[in-house]
């Protein structure tokens, strides 16, 4: 009887999947559950994150671990728009200078867990997350080429 061994690239890819589908349902949850209306910095934020719900769900199925190169991308990207954002809210010198953007300013925190737990704040996490584990399964892709 033949034992195969699991690829931790798998479990790292499903790991990115499972993080960018939470913090999906959670940006749903804040807008159409709580009724919490979207800046347009969090309308950036979410165009960066719901593709990889759909983009790592296929490589999950596939076992594509070359999209990890792409994800690292997206997610870097993402994680400056909510690390910009979070400053926003959180620097005082940021806030007071920040321009309006849109219906709903960019400074507002509909939450603020723990004194510094904000929705950019989970975004950053859940962009952190996905590349940490991109670039792990892009380095294993690399040592196992």
């Amino acid at each position: 009887m033949k034992e195969t061994k699991k690829d931790s690239r798998e479990s790292y890819l499903f790991a990115a999947w499972a993080t960018s589908i939470i913090a999906m349902f959670g940006s749903l949850y804040f807008s159409e559950i709580r009724q919490y209306e979207p800046c347009l910095l969090c309308w950036y934020q979410r165009i960066l994150m719901y593709p990889f719900a759909l983009i790592l769900g296929i490589a999950v199925v596939k076992k594509d671990y070359k999209i990890s190169f792409y994800t690292m991308i997206m997610a870097a990207v993402g994680g400056l728009i909510s690390l910009y954002h979070y400053s926003l809210q959180k620097v005082p010198f940021m806030a007071d200078n920040a321009d309006t953007c849109g219906r709903v300013p960019c400074t507002g925190q509909y939450i603020n867990w723990l004194g510094f737990i904000s929705i950019p704040f989970l975004a950053l996490t859940a962009f952190i997350i996905i590349f940490s584990l991109s670039l792990m399964i892009w380095k294993k892709s690399k040592e196992e080429a």
